[in-house]
C-alpha cells in the first residue's frame, strides 16, 4: 500500500524482506544551509523532517517557508516498491523550469539503508511534464550524516540532469547554532556613540549565557580586525545561522528574558562606566546612560543601581574602593578585567561582555608604585585572586606602562590576555572546534632529514602581538616563511576562532606559542612558587595546538634599551625542564642578549626589531652592518616584525639582502642553529644593572 500526507497509501510490509536499521541519529528536524546548498528559487528554504521506524521511514520535505509546498512521504524499507498518487503539479525541485507534476500519475519509491545505517538512499520514478509531454524521470536521493550527526547532506541526481554542478543542500539540526549578529559604528566617544556601545556590549554578556546567541561584527579599523572574517566562518564552516539585528530596541527585545534590570551610569564621571560593568555582571542588568532610560523601561526593566551624581569630585581610587568594598566578595575570583587602554572621552569595552558573563570586577587601577593609594588597592584586588587566574584586559595608558601593569600581575602567578578591545570573547569561548578537528601547525622540519648550515646568514621573521593584530590580513601573508604568535588561550576561550586561524593558514605560516607562559607574564616576576604550573600549563597548550616554539619577554626590570631584559639561568632551566617537546625557544621584543642551546634545542633572543617608522633601504642596510659585524658564520639572525608591518613590507626589505642571506622557516631556522651554535652563550647574571627607566616600545 501507499502512503502520502495527501494521499493515504501504505506499502504492505512483506514479512520475508529483510529490513536494514538506520542510524537513529537521522531522526528530527533539519533546517537548511542556504550558504553551502543549491539554489532552490522560489521558495529559497528547505527543511527535512525525518522519522526512521523499525521497518518504515517518514520523510517530510518543505520547500519555503510562509510560501510553501509539502512532500511527505511514508516509505516502507528494505528495497519494497512504494506508490504514491500525485496530487498537486507543483516540482519544487524549480518552479521556473516549464516542468510540472501530472495530476492523477503515480510515483515510485525504494529506501534502503546502506553502509551500516549511516546512509538513506531513496530512488524515485515518475513520468514529468513538459510542453511536448510527459517523460520520464529517476531520481536517486541520498540522505547522509556528517560533523558528528549534527549536519544532514541531502543530495539529488536525477537522470534528466547531466550538467552543471550537483544538486546538494546541507541541512542542520533544527533550533542549534543560531544566533544573532548586529555592526558597531567606529565611533567610541561618551558623547557619541559609546552609551549605545557600552549597553549592547553588555546586553551580549548577558544573552550569551550558556549559549552563544548575540556576535558583534566591529568596525574595520578595531584592533582586533578578524570579526568579520571569524563571522564567515562561523557561517560557512561552523554551519551558524545568524539573523542580524539593526537596532538596540530590537536588540534589547530578542533579549530581554536574559535581563533582570539596568544600572545607571554617569557620562560626567567615565568611571561610573567601569563600576556599571561589575554590577551588570552581578545583577544580570545592561548599563545604559540617562537618556537611554525610556528604552529599557519601556521593556518592563527596573533599576537596579543608579550612580548620577554619586562620584561626583572623587578620585578613581576613592571610587574603586568603595566599589571593592560594595562589590568584591560577590565577583570572581577567576577573572578580573582592567577595563584600560584609552582614556579621556572615549572608551573601548570590547572585553566587557566576558568580563560581565564571568561576573569579574572592572576597574582601571594603575600599577604605577610612584601612584601610592591605587597601587595599593590594585595589588590588595590582585593578591586575593586565585593563582593563576586570568587578568582581561589592558592597562590604562594615560596612568601606567603595559611592563608596570604586567609586572605586577606576574608578582600573584596571574597571567594576562590583552586587549580591552578583545572582541566576543563570551560568544567564541562557546564554540568548540568541529567534531574531530585537530590543531596542525605547518611544520617545515622533515623528520629523519639532517640538517646542515651552510656558510652564510640565515634570517627568520616573527610576527608579534597575536595572530588577532596585524599583518594577519594585510597583503602578502603566504609569500614568505613568517612565524606568527598564537594566543594559546584561545584553546578553551575562543577555540573556533583558533581553528579558524590555522584553516586559512598557508604553508609559509607557522605559530608558535607565547608570551612567556599561559597568557602574558614575566618569568622574572613570577614567585618561583607559581612558575612550574604556569609553564605545565602553558605546554599542556602547546601540545594541544601543535607548537613546538615557545616565545618568552620579560620587562620587568626596564623596557628596551635601558632596562634589563634578559634572563638568568635558573629560569632558563625552568623552560626546558617544562617544555621537553619544544625544539627551541625565543626571546626578547627588541634585541635581548640572552643565548644558550641545549642538546641541539636553542634559546637565541631577537637581533633585529623592525621599527613601523624605518625606511626599507635603511632596515636592509641594518641587516647587512649586523651580518657584518658578526662575521663567523652561519649567523642566525632573529628578526621581530611589530604588527604594524605586513608581510609584503617585510619581502620588500628581504629582497634587498644579497645571495649570502637566506629566509628560511623558523622550525628550521631553530634546526640549523642547533647544529652549529654561533652565537656565546649568555645569561642575566647577578649584579647586572636593572634599571627600569621607561624605554621607546612602552604603551
Amino acid at each position: 500500500m501507499k502512503k502520502n500526507l495527501f494521499s493515504v497509501a501504505l506499502a504492505l510490509l512483506l514479512p520475508f524482506v529483510t529490513v536494514g536499521q538506520g542510524n537513529p541519529a537521522f531522526g528530527g528536524k533539519w533546517t537548511l544551509l542556504p550558504q553551502m546548498s543549491h539554489d532552490i528559487g522560489l521558495f529559497a528554504n528547505l527543511t527535512i523532517d525525518i522519522r526512521p521506524g523499525a521497518s518504515t521511514v517518514v520523510l517530510i520535505h518543505k520547500w519555503g517557508t510562509s510560501r510553501s509546498f509539502v512532500d511527505s512521504l511514508s516509505l516502507q524499507l528494505g528495497g519494497a516498491v512504494n506508490t504514491v498518487s500525485i496530487r498537486d503539479r507543483v516540482w519544487p525541485a524549480n518552479v521556473f523550469m516549464g516542468l510540472a507534476m501530472p495530476v492523477g500519475g503515480k510515483r515510485e519509491f525504494k529506501a534502503t539503508w546502506e553502509k551500516g545505517g549511516s546512509i538513506l538512499k531513496v530512488v524515485e520514478t515518475y513520468a514529468i511534464r513538459g510542453s511536448q509531454g510527459n517523460a520520464p524521470i529517476s531520481t536517486i536521493h541520498t540522505y547522509e550524516l556528517s560533523d558528528a550527526n549534527e549536519i544532514l547532506v541531502y543530495t539529488v541526481a536525477r537522470s534528466s540532469r547531466t550538467s552543471g554542478p550537483p544538486v546538494k543542500y546541507v541541512l542542520k539540526r533544527a533550533g542549534t547554532k543560531e544566533a544573532y549578529v548586529m555592526r558597531l559604528e567606529d565611533n567610541w566617544e561618551i558623547q557619541g556613540k559609546l552609551p549605545v556601545h557600552a549597553f549592547l556590549i553588555s546586553l551580549q554578556g548577558l544573552a550569551n549565557d550558556g549559549t552563544p546567541r548575540l556576535y558583534f561584527i566591529y568596525p574595520p579599523k578595531w584592533d582586533f580586525t578578524y570579526t568579520e572574517d571569524v563571522f564567515k566562518f562561523l557561517k560557512e564552516k561552523r554551519h551558524y545561522t545568524f539573523r542580524e539585528l539593526a537596532t538596540p530596541q530590537a536588540a534589547l527585545q530578542t533579549f530581554k528574558n536574559s535581563v533582570k534590570g539596568y544600572v545607571v551610569w554617569d557620562k560626567s564621571v567615565r568611571t561610573s562606566l567601569t563600576v556599571a560593568f561589575t554590577v551588570a555582571g552581578l545583577e544580570r542588568a545592561v548599563v545604559v546612560s540617562e537618556e537611554m532610560i525610556p528604552l529599557v523601561e519601556s521593556a518592563g526593566l527596573k533599576p537596579v543601581a543608579d550612580f548620577r551624581g554619586k562620584f561626583s569630585g572623587q578620585s578613581d581610587a576613592q571610587i574603586y574602593k568603595w566599589a571593592y568594598d560594595q562589590y568584591w566578595n560577590r565577583c570572581s575570583k577567576d577573572y578580573i578585567v582592567w577595563m584600560g587602554g584609552e582614556r579621556g572621552t572615549i572608551m573601548k569595552p570590547g572585553v566587557a561582555d566576558f568580563g560581565i558573563a564571568k561576573q569579574a570586577f572592572f576597574n582601571d587601577l594603575s600599577c604605577r608604585k610612584t601612584d601610592t593609594v591605587e597601587y595599593q588597592l590594585a595589588r590588595k584586588i590582585l593578591s586575593e585572586m586565585k593563582p593563576m587566574s586570568m587578568v582581561m584586559g589592558w592597562h590604562s595608558y594615560a596612568k601606567d606602562l603595559e611592563r608596570e601593569y604586567v609586572t605586577l600581575t606576574s608578582n600573584f602567578g596571574l597571567r594576562v590576555e590583552g586587549l580591552h578591545t578583545l572582541p566576543n570573547i563570551s560568544f567564541s569561548s562557546q564554540v568548540p572546534p568541529s567534531p574531530g578537528f585537530k590543531f596542525t601547525n605547518n611544520h617545515r622540519v622533515e623528520p629523519g632529514k639532517t640538517y646542515k648550515p651552510e656558510k652564510k646568514v640565515y634570517i627568520t621573521c616573527i610576527q608579534t602581538d597575536g595572530i588577532g593584530l596585524g599583518a594577519w590580513l594585510e597583503p602578502g601573508r603566504g609569500e614568505m616563511p613568517v612565524a606568527w604568535e598564537v594566543l594559546m588561550n584561545y584553546v578553551w576561550m575562543a577555540p573556533a576562532m583558533a581553528e579558524y586561524f590555522y584553516t586559512v593558514a598557508t604553508p609559509n605560516d607557522y605559530f608558535i606559542g607565547c608570551l612567556s607562559g599561559p597568557g602574558y607574564m614575566y618569568p622574572k616576576a613570577v614567585p618561583p612558587k607559581f612558575l612550574p604550573g604556569l609553564l605545565a600549563k602553558a605546554k599542556e597548550d602547546m601540545d594541544i595546538l601543535d607548537l613546538r616554539v615557545f616565545e618568552t619577554m620579560d620587562y620587568s626590570e626596564g623596557a628596551t634599551v635601558e632596562g634589563n631584559t634578559d634572563l638568568p639561568k635558573e629560569i632558563i632551566d625552568a623552560y626546558y625542564k617544562a617544555m621537553p617537546n619544544a625544539i627551541g625557544f625565543v626571546n626578547g621584543y627588541a634585541p635581548s642578549y640572552t643565548f644558550t642551546t641545549r642538546d641541539g634545542k636553542p634559546f637565541i633572543s631577537y637581533d633585529y626589531y623592525l621599527s613601523p617608522e624605518r625606511p626599507e633601504a635603511d632596515a636592509a642596510a641594518d641587516l647587512e652592518e649586523l651580518a657584518r659585524i658578526n662575521s663567523k658564520r652561519p649567523y642566525f639572525l632573529l628578526m621581530h616584525v611589530r604588527e604594524y608591518s605586513n608581510v609584503k613590507r617585510m619581502k620588500a626589505i628581504l629582497d634587498r639582502l644579497g645571495p649570502e642571506f637566506e629566509v628560511v622557516p623558523l622550525d628550521v631556522f631553530l634546526t640549523l642553529a642547533g647544529k652549529e651554535p654561533t652565537f656565546k652563550e649568555r645569561y642575566l647574571q647577578k649584579g647586572e644593572s636593572q634599571r627600569p627607566d621607561k624605554g621607546a616600545f612602552d604603551e
